[in-house]
């Protein structure tokens, strides 16, 4: 039984036609593969009685050699001719290429970058910082204690230390602002100091129209000896008039951070509106791009800078909300969602 089925396997093998890709690949799986006849045979090899067995399977080798010698065959074969293929003749070599496809710079990138050089030309130079932070550097250094319910404002995304840290490790989290990068910059840096901090943050937030739990943040620092809030709002006006124009009002309302003393809200005439009133500004004329103070004495001495001696200014401001105020875009989910028809509209920018 097992011979007849070797031999009929056999005419099988030697009869297969192999003259296309298909056929080959047929071929393969039929008899090659894990599942095919020549697997099965092997398999029946055990059913054989024992003073056949060694007969038998010299056979089945010699065939299983024998159909992976016709594949080869007919796989070279194949290659071999469609390398020599003639040049389809319809196809007119003669016409230019077709370009590639370019993309387009995500509007974030664009006011990014626009920020970045206003501030450039008054002398202000980028730093960075990760995006993984400790406690100190994101909120105990900024005057944050432990437990102060200043730090509800901002929830946090904390990370699980790592595998075999030691007993009392330090807590780490995802940074909740750029701040942190101003802190380790006063630390290193000598004085004076006049640094832009572009990043990414993150905060446990609801995604809505309105905020993500990821958005994008700029903020600045300028450390030096007799710097006022005189200082600050000119550069914020500075920044502001070259951003949007020469024609955009400018107001400072008093408000609360723990890292600057004193504090206010940054707000600038309504762009869709031009200050008359809409549901955007909420009918007051007047929208917030960030916040800005003096930078507290507190902090300065977390990083062993003498407050007596120096003062600074910082402030602010998120990427999201200056972009949505310059192109009039009124969902902050827009920027995340690789929606095309949306991207495609900075093409010209």
């Amino acid at each position: 039984m097992m011979q007849e089925s070797i031999a009929a396997l056999t005419a099988e093998i030697t009869k297969a036609e192999l003259n296309n890709p298909a056929e080959l690949d047929a071929f393969r799986i039929s008899y090659l593969g894990r599942k095919g006849r020549l697997a099965d045979l092997f398999d029946q090899l055990k059913t054989v009685p024992n003073e056949e067995k060694r007969a038998v399977g010299q056979q089945l080798n010699a065939l299983k050699q024998q159909a992976q010698a016709r594949f080869d065959e007919a796989q070279q074969a194949a290659e071999a001719a469609a390398d020599n293929a003639p040049a389809n003749p319809d196809f007119d070599y003669t016409l230019p290429v077709v370009p590639n496809a370019l993309g387009t710079r995500h509007p974030l990138s664009l006011v990014r970058e626009e920020m970045l050089r206003v501030f450039a030309r008054i002398g202000f130079a980028v730093a960075e910082g990760p995006e993984i932070e400790d406690d100190w550097h994101n909120f105990t250094a900024l005057n944050f204690p432990e437990n102060h319910p200043a730090r509800d404002m901002q929830d946090t995304f904390f990370v699980t230390p790592p595998v075999g840290s030691e007993p009392g490790t330090q807590p780490h989290l995802l940074r909740t602002h750029t701040s942190t990068v101003q802190v380790r910059v006063m630390e290193t840096e000598p004085l004076p100091i006049r640094r832009v901090m572009p990043g990414r943050v993150f905060r446990n937030e609801a995604i809505s129209a309105r905020a993500h739990m990821m958005f994008h943040q700029v903020e600045g620092i300028f450390i030096d000896e007799g710097v006022s809030f005189a200082d600050l709002k000119q550069t914020v006006y500075y920044f502001v008039q070259e951003l949007f124009g020469q024609d955009i009002n400018i107001r400072f309302r008093p408000s609360f951070f723990p890292f600057t003393e004193p504090s206010a809200e940054i707000d600038i005439t309504c762009l869709i509106c031009k200050g008359a009133g809409c549901n955007i500004c909420k009918y007051s004329g007047w929208v917030e791009i960030g916040g800005c103070g003096m930078v507290d004495p507190a902090v300065l001495e977390n990083a062993k800078i003498d407050s007596e001696k120096y003062s600074g200014y910082a402030w602010g401001m998120g990427i999201e909300r200056i972009a949505m105020l310059k192109y009039q875009i009124k969902d902050l989910r827009l920027f995340t969602e690789n929606d095309m028809r949306f991207l495609r509209q900075f093409e010209a920018l």
